[in-house]
């Protein structure tokens, strides 16, 4: 089976962000390298279902949010190549182990069998098909407040926007939304995320290929796991989208991005109701101004 191979340039006051957008992105293994005479540089794997091309534009697109932020970031060097090592194949599931997030759900990968007797719902999830696997910060922090979210205002129609995988879109799902409208611009996110919602037995899960601009009508609950950047452009939107009163939970921000966030969306009539920060990544529930 072969892999892909993405190889960049890493420092030290850049490398956990890299490292954990790579792991968020579906790297199959990270591996830091520091030679003596060459610099430091990141190695990362991925499955050869993924388009190799999308992934080289996400990495170059993350790099320039974070040289907008100050961080000193070389992209020339960032590359991908084919690779076959089989004995990828067998050690690379190890990286998924089934994970226990917030008080209610179980995220765990097809080839894990659900544990007997769990009170948890289980939110299974095809790791290497698109963004989102519910391993780390990003994820991790949108299912936690997702969860708060649809505690405070139950039965909530949902919009996830950026969908990746599915994960946010299945979760809100599995903890009582009645129905998910999930969008996403990359074809191998919907098609991931039609495969997700299939396996969890998702009927009331619609996927789109469509931008925000391109959704009508208001939700009482919007997602988004997106960068900073993405946030900052899509204000206008989520003010249209959020119903009056209703939640939104936005992912994807560094940890000290979240206050920049939090200040451009009070000016679009959102109040913050939580933060959450794990693992060097900030995540944010706000609730819309009501009518």
């Amino acid at each position: 089976m072969p892999f892909w191979q993405l190889t960049l340039p890493a420092s030290a006051d850049n490398s956990d962000a890299l490292t954990n957008f790579l792991w968020e992105l579906g790297a199959l293994g990270v591996v830091e390298e520091e030679i003596p005479g060459v610099p430091p540089r990141l190695r990362a794997f991925f499955a050869e279902s993924m388009s190799s091309t999308r992934l080289l534009a996400a990495v170059r697109d993350y790099q320039a949010s974070l040289r907008s932020l100050g961080f000193a970031v070389e992209s020339h060097a960032t590359d991908i190549t084919p690779l076959l090592d089989e004995a990828w194949a067998s050690a690379w599931q190890q990286s998924f182990p089934a994970r226990e997030v917030g008080r209610r759900l179980l995220v765990l990968p097809p080839w894990i069998e659900p544990p007997s007797g769990s009170d948890r719902s289980t939110v299974i999830i095809e790791p290497g098909r698109a963004f989102g696997t519910g391993h780390h910060g990003t994820t991790e922090g949108c299912l936690v407040l997702l969860e708060e979210a649809l505690a405070a205002t139950p039965n909530a129609s949902t919009l996830d926007i950026g969908t990746g995988t599915g994960i946010l879109a299945v979760a809100a799902l599995k903890l009582g939304a009645p129905t998910v409208l999930a969008i996403d611009v990359d074809p191998d996110a919907v098609s991931a995320t039609q495969v997700n919602a299939g396996r969890n037995g998702c009927a009331g899960l619609t996927v789109r290929l469509a931008e925000p601009q391109e959704v009508a009508g208001r939700f009482p609950l919007v997602l988004a796991n997106l960068l900073t950047h993405t946030h900052l452009a899509l204000a206008s939107q989520y003010a249209r989208l959020v119903a009056p009163g209703g939640s939104l939970v936005l992912g994807g921000m560094l940890q000290d991005e979240g206050g920049r966030v939090s200040l451009a969306l009070a000016a679009a009539g959102f109040t913050t109701r939580s933060r959450l920060a794990l693992e060097g990544w900030a995540s944010l529930r706000l609730e819309a101004a009501r009518a």
